[in-house]
C-alpha cells in the first residue's frame, strides 16, 4: 500500500470511529502527544490530547451523536506529514474538513481535525463552477 492509500485508510478510520460513535476507536486514530489540535464547527480551537479526546468523548458519548459520513477524500503527502481534504455530511448538513496526520513507526495518526460550515458539495443553480471563474 502506498502512503497516499495508507492516509486514505487512517482518514477512514477517523470517520469510522466518529459514525459508530467508537471512543477506543477514535483514542487509536489520534496520535497520543500533546502537539494536537482540534477545531470542531463552532468550538473554539482545543490543543493538547487531553483537552481534544475529552471533546471527542463529549460528542460520542452524547445522548445523540451525530450522523456522519465521509465524501471525497484526497489525501496530499510529504515525507512523514500528510492531509486529507474532504467533505462530510452530518445529519444532512455539509462541512468541509481537513484532517491532518504524522507518520509515526507503524500507522499514521492523527494530530489535527478542523471541519466548519460549508456549501452542499453540488453547486447550486447561477453559480459559477471553479473553472467557469478562470
Amino acid at each position: 500500500m502506498d502512503d497516499e492509500q495508507a492516509v486514505l485508510q487512517a482518514n477512514e478510520a477517523f470517520y469510522a470511529a466518529f459514525a459508530d460513535a467508537d471512543i477506543s476507536a477514535m483514542v487509536a486514530v489520534w496520535a497520543h502527544d500533546d502537539d494536537v489540535a482540534c477545531t470542531h464547527p463552532g468550538w473554539n480551537v482545543l490543543t493538547g490530547y487531553h483537552d481534544v479526546i475529552e471533546s471527542w468523548w463529549s460528542i460520542l458519548e452524547g445522548s445523540a451523536p451525530p450522523q456522519i459520513s465521509c465524501r471525497d477524500a484526497r489525501a496530499f503527502v510529504f515525507g512523514d506529514t500528510a492531509f486529507v481534504t474532504c467533505n462530510e455530511v452530518v445529519n444532512g448538513g455539509f462541512l468541509a474538513a481537513t484532517n491532518v496526520f504524522v507518520r509515526t513507526s507503524d500507522t499514521w495518526a492523527m494530530v489535527h481535525h478542523h471541519a466548519g460550515p460549508c456549501a452542499a458539495p453540488e453547486t447550486p443553480a447561477g453559480f459559477a463552477t471553479p473553472s467557469a471563474i478562470h
